[in-house]
C-alpha cells in the first residue's frame, strides 16, 4: 500500500486537450508552440511504453476520470494539460503522451529532453511489453533524457486475467533503474492510477 501525497486538483477548471502529431497542429511539424517545461508552475511529464499497453487510457483516466474502450492509437505524440495542486503550488502539468512503435521513433526522440517525470508502462498480460522496457531506456537515455528524470514502472491492465508478468519481478525491474516504485494499475476500472500520477509529480516536484 501506498501513503497518500499532497497533490490534490487544481480549483481551475479540469481540461485536457490533445493534439496527435497525425492531425492539425501536428507535435511532428514542430508548429506547435509549447511551453517552457522549466517554468516553476509548470511539470513535463512523458509517457513510455509499447503500443496497446494503456498509456493514453492511464492518463486519459487521470485528467478525465474515465475510461474509453475503444482503442484509438496514438499517431506520433499527444499532448494534453491537467491543473494540478503540489503541497499548496497549482502547477500544470504537460503530458507527452508518446505512440509506442519503430517507426514513430524520429518524432518520440524530440520530447525526451527536459522531461521532468516519465510513467514507463507495460501490459502485465503481455510478458514482451515489460520485455521491451529496457529498450525504451536506452531509447531515452539516447536522446537526452535528463538525469533528474523521476522514473515510475506501471504495470497496467491488472484487471485481466492472463498474467504474464509477476510483481516481484517488476518490483525488482523498478529498483534496478531507480524508479520510485511500481504500481499496478487499471485504466478501466481506476485502480492506482491517481495515486501513481500523484506520487510521481510530488517525487518530480521534489526533484527541481
Amino acid at each position: 500500500a501506498h501513503p497518500p501525497t499532497t497533490v490534490a486538483p487544481s480549483s481551475s477548471p479540469d481540461r485536457f486537450v490533445c493534439c496527435s502529431s497525425g492531425g492539425p497542429g501536428a507535435m511532428g511539424a514542430a508548429k506547435l508552440e509549447i511551453p517552457p517545461a522549466r517554468q516553476h508552475n509548470r511539470m513535463k511529464i512523458i509517457s513510455m511504453g509499447e503500443q496497446s499497453v494503456g498509456k493514453s487510457c492511464l492518463i486519459k483516466r487521470f485528467c478525465e476520470e474515465k475510461f474509453v474502450g475503444k482503442h484509438v492509437a496514438t499517431i506520433g505524440v499527444d499532448f494534453g494539460v491537467k491543473p494540478v495542486n503540489i503541497k499548496g503550488e497549482a502547477v500544470r502539468i504537460n503530458f507527452f503522451d508518446m505512440a509506442g512503435g519503430d517507426h514513430y521513433r524520429d518524432i518520440r526522440c524530440e520530447f525526451y529532453k527536459d522531461a521532468q517525470g516519465a510513467v514507463l508502462v507495460f501490459d502485465v498480460n503481455n510478458k514482451s511489453t515489460f520485455d521491451a522496457l529496457e529498450d525504451w531506456i536506452v531509447e531515452a537515455e539516447g536522446n537526452s533524457l535528463n538525469r533528474n528524470c523521476v522514473l515510475v514502472l506501471c504495470g497496467n491492465k491488472a484487471d485481466g486475467k492472463k498474467r504474464q508478468v509477476e510483481e516481484k519481478d517488476a518490483k525488482k525491474w523498478a529498483a534496478a533503474h531507480d524508479c520510485i516504485g511500481y504500481y499496478e494499475t487499471s485504466a478501466k476500472e481506476g485502480d492506482n492510477v491517481k495515486v501513481m500520477f500523484e506520487t510521481l509529480f510530488a517525487k518530480a516536484a521534489a526533484a527541481r
